[in-house]
């Protein structure tokens, strides 16, 4: 007889390796011995059985674990073990000594760390950022509340394992809740459908080429949710799901900085776009420039603040800076709406996706989902660039099969208002993205020249 993904549904499967959860953490507790006396560990976060041992083995022995992107390069890698202090390096199950001259980690004082996890470092080199276990329990355990995940579930997911996406909800979830894992390597169409999963997570390009593969689609019917996070969900995506597969995609929002703080729910209707309302204990703020607050109706667009259990207290080395208000809030860098009902909507990053043009305050996820409203537009990134009349001008950068500019600019116009439009299309083969899948718009701003005037169309 062949394997029934049902098999799985009590097991841990990493690499096409299968496990059952008490050989997991057996194998962990027999390398914990190894680790013995380390400060801090870093582990190369590959989807194996021996990259989650180790990282299993230093959390029970209450090591502060470092994971490193598999893809790392040598500058990066050296930067973090450097950064951390780590003295311990697993890759490929094989644990050897750090030897990195001037170790910055030792005026970082003492750490309740479980995790140290590292920014993406769109704004200079990556922060440490620590995350108690306290954190990444109640996080998991408001999780389980707001998708009814139970032992009875079988995670499917094909996610990096140096993020909180892939990791902490990832592996640990599924350890912390007793249901099953099924990590199928690369994040596949024809993975994700062989899996037979009943709870499935992924990025937006996940969904993306799920949807565009509407046989492999299908096979995901018989889930019980699909889950949706690490950057915005085209609402063409979520319409093509609703079609395959007959489920809505439940978004969520988190940071690195404080784990997941908002989702939507289960056992609730879903709306494209929204990422739901605050996870239990967690709160949020809606501030404009001058830290004022703003109207929660659902049009208003502010900064986001955050506040509760899973938030950091700051970076390792203590570095704070302006992150914090005077009463604890962590300023998230995001811009949002909130509506009456409590539902947020991210409109994107501050330095990015707000777009000042002409006296109006554009988001630029509006308009991007408007370009994808376009026939032959597949992928759609604005930014603001600067302008000497407008202050920035609306730059969109297009991955399409048409390459008619004025026809898309008069489109957009026509469905949003006018001043949205943007001024200008790039026309590109491929949106630059990061491991999870984001878009990489400071990428995008730096090639698209110096400061401009205005074109004069329109």
């Amino acid at each position: 007889m062949g394997h029934n993904p049902r098999d799985d549904r009590h097991a841990i499967v990493l690499a096409d390796r299968r496990l059952d959860r008490d050989e997991l953490l057996a194998a962990a507790d027999a390398m914990a011995a190894t680790l013995q006396g380390a400060s801090t560990v870093a582990v190369v976060a590959e989807a194996t059985v021996e990259a989650v041992t180790a990282i299993l083995a230093g959390l029970a022995r209450g090591i502060p674990v470092v994971p490193i992107s598999p893809d790392s390069g040598p500058r990066e890698r050296q930067h973090i073990l450097r950064d951390s202090g780590a003295e311990l390096l697993v890759e490929s199950g094989q644990v050897t000594d750090v030897e990195i001259a001037e170790s910055v980690a030792a005026t970082a004082g003492p750490t309740d760390a479980a995790l140290i996890l590292y920014t993406s470092g769109t704004t200079g080199l990556p922060k440490g950022v620590p995350i108690s276990r306290a954190a990444i329990d109640h996080c998991l355990d408001a999780l389980a509340q707001a998708w009814q995940w139970t032992p009875d579930d079988l995670l499917v997911h094909g996610l990096p394992l140096h993020h909180v996406h892939g990791l902490v909800l990832g592996v640990l979830g599924p350890l912390h809740v007793g249901s099953g894992l099924h990590h199928t390597g690369r994040p596949t169409p024809a993975a994700y459908a062989a899996a037979g999963g009943s709870l499935y997570f992924g990025v937006p390009t996940v969904w993306t080429r799920l949807a565009d593969d509407p046989t492999s689609a299908r096979a995901l019917s018989t889930a019980r949710l699909l889950v949706s996070g690490s950057a915005a969900l085209p609402p063409s995506v979520f319409d093509a799901l609703v079609t395959l597969t007959g489920h809505q995609a439940v978004e969520r929002y988190g940071m690195t900085e404080t784990l997941i703080t908002v989702s939507a729910r289960a056992d609730s209707p879903r709306t494209p776009g929204s990422v739901g309302t605050p996870l239990a204990g967690t709160s949020t703020e809606l501030l404009d420039d001058d830290d004022a607050p703003l109207n929660r109706d659902g049009v208003a667009m502010g900064h986001l603040l955050v506040r509760g259990p899973t938030v950091f207290d700051g970076y390792l080395h203590g570095a704070q800076g302006t992150s914090f208000t005077a009463n604890g809030w962590f300023r998230t860098g995001d811009i949002a709406t909130i509506d009456e009902d409590g539902r947020h909507r991210i409109v994107g990053r501050a330095a990015t996706d707000l777009i000042k043009s002409g006296g109006y305050r554009i988001g630029a996820g509006e308009v991007e989902d408007a370009l994808l409203a376009y026939p032959s537009v597949s992928e759609a990134a604005v930014v603001g660039l600067p302008d000497d009349d407008l202050g920035q001008r609306i730059v969109a950068f297009v991955v399409a099969t048409d390459h008619d500019e004025a026809a898309l600019i008069d489109f957009v116009g026509q469905q949003l208002s006018w001043h949205k439009r943007p001024r200008s299309v790039v026309f590109v083969d491929a949106l630059p993205r990061n491991a999870m899948g984001k878009v990489e718009k400071a990428r995008l701003q730096g090639s698209a020249g110096p400061t401009m005037s205005s074109p004069t169309r329109g």
